[in-house]
Formats: C-alpha cells, structure tokens, sequence
C-alpha cells in the first residue's frame, strides 16, 4: 500500500475522511442510494429485537436465555456464511448476491413475525443472518463500484448508512414493538422488500472478479500472523459489545420505548465516533494506541455498567456506543490493511472469527447470570475487552505493518474494498 501513513505507535498525518469526495458525497446516482438505503435497513435488523426483547420473552413464555438465543443464532448462521459469500459473489455477481441476500431477509423476517415458539422465532432468525450476511458481505463493494467522488466518499456513505442503521434499529423496534412484539419483524420484512425492488430497478450487475474466491480462502488467509492477530483481538472485543447490546436489554427492565430512546443515543454515538472521531484520533494518536486505549475504556465502562446504579448503568450503555465506533473503525482497517490477501477474503477471513464471540455473548451472558448474579457477566465483558487490548499489545509488531501504512480515510489503492464490520 502506498500513500499517506500513519504510525502506529503514535503520531503521524492523514486526510480528512470528509475532504475526498466531500462536495459530492450527496450527488450520487440512484444505484447507490438504493443500495445505500437498502444498508441501513439491513443494520437496523441488528439492533431491532433490543428494546422488545423483555417483550418477546413475556409473549412466548422464554426464559431471558432463551430470547437471548436470539442473537445467538443470527450470528452463529452470519459467521458461518462469512465463507459463502465471495464464493457466492464471484459466481453470480454483487447484483445477484444482494438481492439473494435481501430475498432471504424479507422471507425469514416476515417469517419471525408468525412464530409461536422461541424455538421457531431462533430458526427464523438464522435463515435472517444467511441473508444478512450475503447483502451486507457484498454491499460496499457495490457501493465503492458504483459511486461518485472516489472511494472514500463511497465508504464514508456506508458507514453513515451503518451508524444510521445501528441508531434507528432500535427506535423502530421501540415503536412498533410497543404494540405488539411482531410488528418490528413485518416492518422489516416490509421496508427490505421495498429495497428489493429499488436495487432490481436502479442497480446494474456489477463485474465479476477475475478469479473466483473459494470456500477455503478466508480460511486460509488466516495464516497471515497479523491477521490472524485482528480477528482474534477482535473476537475478544466483540463478546464484549455484544454483552452490551445483547444482555443490557434485560439489565436495564424498560419500556421499548425508554430501552429504544437509551440504544439510540448509544447509536448515534457510534455513528458519530466510527465516522468522524476515530479517523482523527488515528491521525494524531496512531490506531494501535487508539485500539488499545479504547478498549481499557470500554472494559472500565462495562464495569460500571454491571456495578453502577440504574441511572449509572443507562449513562454507560449509551457512552459504550463511542468506544465501540471506534473500536470498529480501527479494526477494519486493521483487516483490511494488515495481510497481503485479497481484501473480500481477508474480511471473510476475519469476520468469520469474530461474528463467533457476537454468537457466544448473548448465549453466555444469561447462564452466568442464571449461575452467579446480574453483575458477573459484566466482569467477564471486561476481562474480553482487557484480553483484547492484551492481544493488541502482545502482537504490535504483526499488526505494525499495517499501523505504519494504512490510510485512515479508508481510501485504497485499488478503489474497492468490503467493510469488515
């Protein structure tokens, strides 16, 4: 990789994520506003359940554990599907794959609406991660093919797209959750057939890559000790985020519309944070020292969270929101940037590790809570986010090549990259 640098143990210069494409950012054509549109949709779908998940539980008789399966099996199918979707993508085009992708999230979504049981409300959900994983997986490199201004502004569109997403997921499942616990899986259903149909009448197929990606490559990329290195820092990370998302819910005991105002304001945090803060801070900072220092933070937080006051506890979850936008930031271009592999395959490669720690987290967090105390399973949320950073400094020197050379305003050098969260 080449141009603009940034040391990773501090220091360094890099452009503004607003300054390339900025003035054209708004001018884009149809295309990408319905994938961009589609995008946010798909991560709203993430958030959805939080502030309905007591809801759901007193609906369907479940246990906390059970509804917490919730998470579980969308994740557990998404991590899996990691390997599926440059296989899938390389063969029928980023076109195809999307609107597979959405046709099994309208399908499963509306599905989930039906359900009578937690058990088919969790197999339901699994067939929703396949196809998340599918349109999410191949969305930015549509979007980076298709733009106007460059990539940055490309990426810079999809990761407001996402913080929008992960803000407003769980205002609509508040709304419509309020009436009844169903009504958030048909809106979803609804407003992803909506995006269906914008990216069949404004997306062109996209060209297929020269060479087709296997099943095994993701697998293989591994190998690489600095990528290897991202995906398990940030499989320890991401048990703990989804510690926050996934069990506070039940924690906090508020009306989806109190638990959906409290999940807003984290993400908008995030939002704010990913896309704007975390770029400058890996400017003046460096990512390894922003990483690192992010994460002791996050694990200082959860602590309170778990420890605090109700009111200490809701102040938390929504401050969790600014450490997690920039943990995410930095760990995709740690991805993204550290290995030599292919960037599809080195994101596949990656989210496969860590979508497992998103699968474990709501599992685990509700039995050791039924085994201990509500405050137990925050202590182990930080212990992960501390064994992160612990991985971060242990194997600084893997992931220095990447630190000293990748761009923070996500910029590449081939114009096309896969967004690693």
């Amino acid at each position: 990789m080449s141009g603009t640098t940034s040391s990773g143990h501090g220091g360094g210069t890099a452009a503004d994520p607003f300054d390339e494409g900025g003035t054209s950012l708004l001018r884009q054509p149809k295309a990408v506003w319905a994938t961009a549109g589609a995008s946010v949709v798909a991560f709203m779908g993430i958030g959805l359940v939080d502030p309905i998940l007591p809801s759901i539980a007193q609906g369907l008789h479940a246990t906390n554990s059970q509804v917490s399966l919730l998470f579980t099996s969308y994740f557990l199918i998404t991590a899996v599907a990691m390997l599926l979707t440059g296989f899938v993508s390389s063969r029928i085009g980023g076109r195809r794959t999307l609107l597979l992708g959405l046709a099994f999230v309208v399908v499963f979504a509306g599905l989930a609406g039906t359900s009578d049981s937690v058990g088919q409300l969790v197999g339901f959900r699994a067939g929703w991660g396949l196809g998340n994983a599918l349109f999410v997986s191949t969305a930015l490199a549509v979007i980076v093919g298709a733009a106007a201004g460059g990539s940055a502004a490309a990426i810079l569109l999809y990761e407001s797209a996402l913080g929008l997403g992960m803000a407003c997921g769980p205002l609509l499942g508040a709304a419509l959750g309020n009436a009844s616990w169903r009504y958030p899986f048909f809106g979803t259903a609804t407003l992803m057939a909506i995006g269906f149909l914008c990216i069949t009448a404004f997306l062109k197929e996209q060209p297929r890559p020269a060479r087709k990606t296997s099943l095994l490559d993701p697998v293989k990329a591994l190998g690489h000790g600095g990528l290897a290195s991202a995906a398990v820092s940030a499989f320890f990370y991401n048990y703990t985020f989804f510690t926050v998302l996934a069990f506070t819910p039940f924690v906090l005991n508020m009306t989806p519309y109190r638990s959906g105002a409290v999940f807003f304001a984290w993400g908008v945090l995030l939002a704010v944070f990913s896309v704007i803060v975390a770029p400058r801070m890996q400017a003046r900072f460096g990512s390894l020292k922003v990483l690192g220092g992010s994460l002791v933070l996050l694990a200082v937080d959860v602590l309170v969270l778990g420890y605090g006051s109700h009111t200490a506890a809701v102040v938390c979850t929504v401050l969790s929101g600014a450490f997690i936008g920039v943990n995410n930031t930095v760990y995709t271009e740690l991805a993204l940037g550290v290995s030599d592999a292919p960037r599809p395959v080195a994101s596949a490669g990656y989210n496969f590790v860590r979508w497992f720690a998103a699968a474990a987290a709501p599992y685990f967090a509700p039995k050791i809570e039924e085994w201990s105390n509500p405050h137990i399973p925050f202590v182990v949320a930080a212990v992960t986010a501390l064994l992160g950073a612990l991985v971060v400094v242990v194997r600084r020197r893997a992931l220095t090549h990447e630190a000293a050379e990748h761009r923070p305003q996500h910029a590449t050098e081939d114009g096309v990259t896969v967004f690693a969260n």
